[in-house]
């Protein structure tokens, strides 16, 4: 028996769409970062750094965090089918356990897994097989940063509408929609990506949402006490492949690790990866010459670490509640499970004055 994937591609991650990025990404010298995801050798790096860092691996209060918090979302959830709309699903994991736990309430389960890369979202639904039939699996490709008809593309990708007698769509209650937002939170501007996530969300729709947190009470010693978890030479050989994969050599610079603060539209710290050309390199893509003299530099990352009360107060300013949320005892991740404030529109709103 054949085994197919069908996987849709929105126009955010066409080929054109990924050249302007590319070449936007070393004219600013600001990588964006899903080239960070582009490859099957970057995709396969990440999961061995995640593996090896992420809190949600390696601390088993962590993953009990997680799972506190997907009872929580299950007992608030409608009744009837569930649909988990995986934004930024990585590899899958926590989405596969969370739907996991839906089905063994006896609902009909549907899973989208979304990622910027291809190979995420194919690794993400090998994972999710376990606990969702493939018929109710619908991967997507898109560039959250840039697409702006989601809301569209996912009802397009209900496949929870079942065809009756002479293949005519049935009515049915529609399924809980449950978005999960999974470590993707420190790798956006935050008044750029909460609005998007704020936009989404429909009465009766639930959000898990992961951030990376500053431990202790010192917010400055916090982040310097998670500068390891970046600083190390996994990170450092996922991150530059990037520019190795460009023509750039290891010998034409150093990769430089840097706490930076921020005050739009929330004071915030940020970790960030620079690289620092100590000679001359020049990067072809297609026609276009980029010239890196040296001295000059590049960011290829940054990472917001934030906090309960600052994040609580960006999520209150869009009309958005914390129903629940599960602190590790390390201080150094949490998951919110958020819900559309009772009288709260849906449009999209600006933290621009927040």
């Amino acid at each position: 028996m054949l085994e197919l994937a069908k996987v849709l591609v929105h126009a955010s991650q066409f080929p054109e769409a990924v050249r302007h990025d590319l070449l936007e990404s070393l004219r600013s010298r600001s990588v964006n970062h899903k080239f960070h995801y582009d490859s099957l050798k970057q995709t396969q790096k990440w999961l061995a750094l995640h593996e090896a860092y992420s809190p949600a691996r390696t601390d088993p209060q962590c993953a009990e965090a997680y799972q506190r918090s997907f009872s929580a979302a299950a007992r608030r959830l409608a009744g009837g089918g569930a649909q988990v709309i995986g934004l930024g699903c990585g590899g899958g994991q926590k989405d596969t356990t969370l739907l996991r736990l839906l089905r063994s309430s006896g609902r009909e389960v549907f899973y989208i897994p979304c990622d910027v890369s291809l190979a995420m979202v194919l690794v993400a639904r090998g994972a999710a097989l376990e606990a969702v039939p493939a018929a109710n699996c619908s991967p997507l490709v898109c560039d959250l940063a840039t697409v702006q008809d989601l809301p569209a593309v996912l009802a397009a990708l209900d496949r929870s509408v079942k065809p009756g007698p002479g293949g005519c769509p049935t009515a049915q209650p529609a399924p809980a929609r449950l978005f999960t937002f999974f470590g993707m939170i420190p790798n956006f501007e935050a008044d750029r990506i909460l609005p998007k996530l704020s936009s989404l969300l429909q009465p009766g729709d639930l959000l898990l949402l992961s951030a990376n947190l500053a431990p202790g009470n010192d917010y400055t010693a916090g982040v310097d006490r998670v500068l390891p978890l970046y600083d190390n030479e996994l990170t450092r050989d996922w991150l530059l492949t990037f520019l190795l994969d460009l023509g750039v050599e290891r010998t034409d610079g150093e990769l430089r690790f840097v706490v930076e603060e921020t005050s739009s539209p929330v004071q915030l710290k940020r970790i960030a990866a620079y690289f620092h050309f100590t000679r001359p390199r020049t990067i072809q893509v297609g026609a276009e010459r980029f010239e890196f003299p040296g001295g000059e530099s590049v960011r290829l990352f940054f990472s917001y670490r934030h906090t309960p009360d600052r994040l609580r107060g960006m999520l209150s300013h869009l009309g958005l509640q914390v129903l629940g949320e599960w602190i590790t005892p390390s201080q150094e991740e949490g998951v919110f499970l958020i819900s559309r404030a009772s009288g709260n529109a849906s449009e999209s709103q600006s933290l621009k004055h927040f």
